[in-house]
């Protein structure tokens, strides 16, 4: 999977880097399809935001905000969405499965 960073008005340090890329491919590895991922670290004064986007080809981009003061916090928070979003997104697709097994064993 591709990772791309983006630093606007932000200087970003190698460990946190290696951080965020660490946390972003072990929730890429559960969605399966995911091609790459944008991270986007801003700084607008004291607040610090992480934006990560990951995309998977047969669903819809996932997305996560969080906001800080300290990027360590922020990226966290984004972290921590982004996981969240996928394991909805994980149990709608099992949802679905379920459903269509059911149809088809009954028809």
């Amino acid at each position: 999977m591709d990772i791309i960073f983006h630093a606007h008005h932000a200087t970003i340090s190698e460990s946190m880097r290696r951080r965020a890329e660490a946390g972003v491919r072990r929730i890429g590895r559960r969605i399966g399809s995911a091609v790459d991922a944008v991270i986007r670290f801003e700084q607008d004064g004291p607040v610090k935001r992480v934006d990560i986007v990951l995309h998977a080809p047969p669903k819809r981009d996932v997305v996560a905000r969080g906001e800080s003061r300290f990027f360590g916090l922020a990226l966290t928070a984004s972290l921590e969405r982004l996981s969240a979003r996928v394991r909805s997104l994980r149990k709608v697709t099992a949802t679905k499965r379920t459903r269509a097994t059911r149809l088809a064993a009954g028809a």
